[in-house]
This record gives structure tokens, C-alpha cells and sequence, in this order.
């Protein structure tokens, strides 16, 4: 078996057809992501990231099934890259907001709402207790996507073959099965690791003002932090973007070293 070859041994040539053989998988998935508007041909680098550290994450042991386990963690490493790609100021750093970000499409459908326009107060507190965050962030949120980005999330899928269904089909279900939630855990885990890590190549300076402004749950405003350190709100402005930029450089450095070596 493949996956015990490589787990117990390390032995590359595994490894590698593992990742060939699930390669239509991730193209697959990422046709499903259309919807955002960004090269397809992206969608499918990323997910091939994904796809690698599922393979070197997987445990054959468990029962479970590779292209299961894998899934997770394609869908993952493409919904990063959406969020970073789209332009939006700060889509939300928290798991409920990234959730609120990816499903409020497909909850409108569900509710009879027009995509392109505002939900009713009724609306807003049902998707708001369903997905366990404030209304207020509801609100804005739809509004950021009626707007759109880079690509508008309401962008019909055009071309997609007879029965792929919609991009949201591939989204993860509300009910997670072990191997996902397993893989859930792990890669939280391993994104905690590397962001600490990351967090290293700032100065003290850069740390405190891009965590409070992109990282914390209640982020400062520009004026706050420009009179905590007695500068101007662009001067922050600047550091800000500095420090993002260092950290995204300090954060795909990492991500490479502890990829599978040699899979590409």
C-alpha cells in the first residue's frame, strides 16, 4: 500500500504517485471555486499544496480514506487563498467569520433571497444563529459580497461540466466526519505553529500593531494605535502593510520547508 510505503519508510516515489493519482481530485474541487472570480489555474497550485500536506498528514491506520482526508485539506489551503486574494480590507480573521464568508451565499438560496440585494431583519437573525455569529457582521458582510472583489461571488459558474454542481456543493458540510475533523485539528495545529513562527521575522513593533489590527477579535483602530505610539495614522497605515507583507513571505517559506520534499 502506497500510503504505508510512505508513512513507515518515507519513500518518495509513494509519496509522489499518492499526490499524481488525486491531481484530478483538486482540479475537480477547484472548478467548484469558479464562482470568486480567480484563475482556476491558481485555485488548482493551491490545492495541489493542500493536497501534499494531506498525503504527508494522512495515517492509513485510521480507516480512513486518502481522497476523504485529502478533501479537507484541498478545500482548506483553496479557501485561504481566496480570502487572501480577495480584495477586501480584512474578510475576518476567525473561524466563524471565514464560516459566515463561505456559506452565506448558499444560506440566502435557502432562505428565497435575492442575491443581490439586502436580507430582511428576519433573514439576517436566522443566518446569524445558525452560523454563531453577530448580526451586525451579517450585515456587512453581505454588503462587502453584493459589492463584490476581485471576482463577485455572484458570479454564475459558466461552462462547468453536466452535474458538477454549484461551487458551495464543495464546500465542507456543517456536520464534519472524523477524518475531516481529525484533519481539521491538524491543520489548525500546524497554521498555529507556522504563524508563531512567522511572527519571529517582525520586530516588536510590527508584531503588536499587526496583531492588534488583523489579528485580534476586536482590532484598534488607526487613530488608537497612532496615539498609543505618537505618530501618524499613516505611519501605522505603512507598518501595517510592511509587516503583512513580511509576515506572507515568512509564512510561504515555512509552508515550503515543511512540504513533502522532492512532490511537486
Amino acid at each position: 500500500m502506497l500510503a504505508k510505503r510512505y508513512q513507515e519508510h518515507g519513500d518518495r516515489t509513494a509519496a509522489h504517485e499518492l499526490v499524481t493519482s488525486h491531481l484530478r481530485l483538486v482540479a475537480k474541487i477547484a472548478m467548484g471555486y469558479r464562482g470568486y472570480g480567480l484563475p482556476v489555474a491558481d485555485l488548482i497550485s493551491e490545492g495541489n499544496v493542500g493536497l501534499m500536506q494531506g498525503v504527508k498528514k494522512f495515517e492509513p491506520d485510521r480507516g480512513f480514506r486518502l481522497a476523504t482526508y485529502a478533501m479537507w485539506w484541498i478545500k482548506a489551503s483553496m479557501q485561504e487563498f481566496i480570502l487572501r486574494s480577495w480584495s477586501l480590507v480584512k474578510m475576518g480573521t476567525t473561524s466563524a467569520q471565514k464560516k459566515l464568508f463561505f456559506n452565506l451565499r448558499r444560506m440566502k438560496k435557502q432562505l428565497e433571497a435575492y442575491e443581490d440585494s439586502d436580507l430582511s431583519a428576519a433573514d439576517v437573525t436566522k443566518i446569524a444563529t445558525d452560523l454563531g455569529v453577530p448580526e451586525q457582521e451579517v450585515i456587512n458582510m453581505n454588503r462587502r459580497m453584493m459589492m463584490g472583489g476581485d471576482g463577485s461571488l455572484n458570479t454564475p459558474m459558466r461552462g462547468g461540466e453536466e452535474g458538477s454542481g454549484e461551487w458551495q456543493d464543495w464546500l465542507a458540510d456543517d456536520r464534519p466526519l472524523q477524518d475531516e475533523t481529525v484533519a481539521e485539528t491538524q491543520e489548525t495545529q500546524l497554521r498555529m505553529e507556522m504563524l508563531s513562527e512567522a511572527m519571529q521575522s517582525l520586530n516588536e513593533r510590527e508584531r503588536h500593531i499587526l496583531t492588534e489590527r488583523r489579528l485580534s477579535d476586536k482590532p484598534q483602530t488607526l487613530e488608537e494605535l497612532s496615539q498609543a505610539y505618537d505618530v501618524s495614522r499613516e505611519r501605522i497605515r505603512q507598518i501595517e502593510v510592511r509587516a503583512f507583507e513580511k509576515l506572507q513571505k515568512a509564512m510561504h517559506r515555512i509552508a515550503g520547508e515543511r512540504l513533502l520534499p522532492g512532490v511537486a
